[in-house]
């Protein structure tokens, strides 16, 4: 097991996940955000089946940092509920896990 993981988050635009990516490289609470566009979604919300384009996030960060991160994402999110889901990373290319580490603040 490291200390990196991954947040999955997803946003209404191509904007806004940029928007919260940036945010998110730029207080070192990520080291990186792959956005990923041309999702779609089809869930139920408030009682209705929803079908909707979003752009999923795909956030690299530390272990200690996950719930600060997902205090500020949901923050700056425009959903209600906004989806932020932690996956722990057990294994990765060690030269690329250091840089992830030293990219991000100290949590």
């Amino acid at each position: 097991m490291t200390d990196a993981i991954l947040v999955l988050a997803t946003a209404p635009t191509q904007e806004k996940a940029a928007e919260l990516a940036r945010t998110l490289v730029d207080e070192q609470w990520a080291a990186c955000c792959n956005l990923l566009p041309g999702l779609r979604s089809i869930y139920r919300w408030e009682g209705q089946v929803q079908d909707e384009s979003e752009v999923l996030l795909v956030i690299k960060s530390r272990a200690g940092l996950f719930e600060g991160l997902r205090a500020r994402l949901v923050a700056l999110h425009p959903y209600q509920v906004p989806e932020v889901l932690r996956v722990d990373i057990a294994a990765g290319h060690a030269p690329y896990l250091e840089w992830l580490l030293a990219s991000t603040r100290r949590g």
